[in-house]
């Protein structure tokens, strides 16, 4: 079986409460109670109003000197009380509810992030086959659970608790009322269920098709400056107005059957309603009943339905919230955690070789790399290249302890990466990956993320890159406010930034990942040759590199043959 059809599984057998729900947020489970009691004080509120309105309609019908507003002081009273205590309640339970469901979002989306954060839980790799649909369910689809907890939810306590004390109470003042209920009542949960499979699969697919619109949308958005600077911005409209039209039919969809599902209910509601009063109405004729007891069972049997009536109606209103509710947990259980106290052991990189042995990490598209053994030793510039998809980046993210290799391991000395401290190990490395990390603050701010730099080396380390220019160019200098992502920068200078960082970093091991790119050929040997000096200090160096100048300066050269397809 696949990761999949387990996942799908508990999809399909979703119940209306799911029990993780409680487990993962604290928040939901005080309001679970909260609810509880109100829902108590709210049917009490109901029976007391419904025995005191036909009291007051029964004896000013049938007795003639309780036809006074002293006579039925008492009653007006205690009716007046059960009323403004319902709308206390009721009152009570929406501010209350608003709050709780924001608090609960807040938690699930804290829980979900610390996994998905969680290098233990969940690899690089798999992080970034599932980052659309986790932002698209963190972000949008979790907001949707908001109706669910403040509406849906509410409406489910209060079916369990009012219903059921509604239909005992009718059935001790007129039981043939009763069992019209206990007879007509299954069949808006009948027809609840068969809107709500439609109900739930059309909102599962919007679900999916929101995660890939989403996908396809940030990957336009992130190809717009390579376009534009193309001259080719407007070519991707049609594109978006077609994922607009995509996302409308989708949405459009469930709306259609959220208002026919709605008229359905309401309808069977009210004819139900309608057989109990006939009924009444019948046996008041014919004498075969008090008038108490036949209004006081006319007024309680909507009371009967309305609960189930909020459900089919706040149903469709939380069907996002709680498809989106079971994808969180979903995401929250996905990661499988490993042993950490395991990982106590420290070792000293310095003078460390980094020691390959038959690594072989399998994904998608086969095994890359596969049985790679291999030494990186410290005082020469080791350079992996090879082609793309080789396992070049997924090597250094297994030499990080970033990624867990499906076979070999990787040793720095004598001791195994996958037993080390990670916080201590990856305070002796200066990492440079692909896209550079820049976030927002100052230019300097970026330059000292990881602590700071000694002045000299943080000027030679600039002018060695260029970056002394490019902040010499700057309107505030390395005081310049730079946005999400390095916005204010170019890629190229965003890569000056980064490397610079990495060559003043007095880390003994230092990792760069196409180091080069978005450089020119001066600046590119510059940077060689700044790396070429580290390792010859004594540091360990490893570079990831395409360009064939990159082994001019290299100790030793590490080519990593094409991936191993499935099979």
């Amino acid at each position: 079986m696949s990761v999949a059809e387990p996942a799908a599984a508990r999809r399909r057998a979703r119940p209306p409460l799911d029990p993780r729900l409680l487990r993962y947020s604290p928040a939901t489970r005080v309001y679970v109670v909260v609810t509880a009691v109100l829902a108590a004080i709210t049917v009490i509120s109901v029976i007391v109003t419904a025995a005191m309105t036909a009291s007051i309609l029964a004896e000013l019908v049938t007795d003639p000197s309780a036809r006074s507003l002293g006579a039925q002081a008492v009653h007006l009273w205690v009716l007046v009380a059960a009323l403004v205590v319902r709308v206390i309640t009721s009152f009570a339970h929406d501010r209350y509810a608003h709050r709780a469901s924001a608090t609960a979002i807040a938690e699930l989306r804290a829980r979900a992030l610390g996994v998905l954060t969680d290098p233990d839980r969940v690899s690089p790799r798999e992080l970034l086959q599932r980052r659309e649909h986790a932002t698209t369910v963190l972000l949008r689809g979790l907001d949707a659970l908001r109706p669910y907890l403040s509406a849906y939810l509410p409406a489910l306590i209060v079916t369990v608790l009012v219903t059921p004390t509604v239909v005992a109470v009718i059935a001790v003042v007129d039981w043939p009322s009763a069992v019209i209920i206990l007879v007509t009542l299954p069949l808006i949960p009948l027809f609840m269920i068969l809107i709500g499979v439609m109900t739930r699969d059309r909102t599962e697919r919007k679900l999916a098709t929101m995660s890939r619109l989403s996908a396809q949308l940030l990957d336009l958005i992130t190809g717009l400056p390579t376009l534009r600077a193309l001259g080719r911005a407007r070519t991707p409209a049609r594109q978006v107005a077609e994922l607009g039209r995509s996302h409308r039919r989708s949405t459009m969809s469930s709306l259609r059957i959220a208002f026919l599902s709605g008229g359905v209910l309401e309808l069977l509601a009210t004819l139900c309603v309608a057989l109990v009063a006939v009924g009444i109405g019948l046996r008041l004729v014919y004498g075969d009943m008090s008038l108490y007891a036949g209004v006081l069972a006319l007024i309680l049997a909507p009371e009967a339905y309305l609960p189930l009536r909020q459900v089919g109606a706040q149903f469709h209103n939380s069907a996002d919230g709680v498809a989106a509710a079971g994808e969180v947990a979903d995401l929250i259980e996905s990661g499988t955690a490993t042993t950490t106290s395991t990982r106590t052991r420290t070792v000293t990189v310095a003078g460390a070789p980094i020691r390959l042995l038959d690594v072989g990490v399998h994904g998608r598209d086969g095994w890359a790399p596969y049985e790679l053994t291999a030494t990186a030793e410290p005082g020469a510039l080791t350079v992996f290249s090879g082609p793309n998809g080789s396992g070049k980046t997924t090597t250094i993210a297994v030499i990080l302890g970033l990624l867990s290799p499906d076979e070999g391991s990787v040793l720095i000395g004598s001791v195994p990466v996958a037993e080390l401290e990670p916080t201590a190990f990856h305070e002796q490395v200066a990492w440079l990956p692909q896209q550079p990390v820049v976030v927002p603050g100052t230019v300097a701010d970026n330059l000292a993320m990881f602590g700071a730099l000694d002045p000299v080396a943080l000027r030679h380390a600039s002018a060695t890159t260029g970056f002394d220019a490019v902040v010499a160019s700057l309107p505030d200098g390395d005081r310049t406010v730079l946005g999400a992502g390095g916005t204010g920068l170019s890629a190229g200078q965003r890569q000056r930034l980064a490397l610079t960082r990495v060559l003043a970093s007095p880390s003994p091991l230092l990792i760069l990942d196409e180091p080069t790119a978005h450089l020119d050929a001066d600046a590119e040997r510059g940077v060689l040759a700044a790396l070429a000096a580290r390792a010859a200090a004594g540091d360990t160096v490893i570079v990831v590199a395409h360009r064939p100048v990159a082994r001019e300066f290299a100790g030793a050269v590490i080519d990593f043959p094409e991936a191993i397809g499935v099979g």
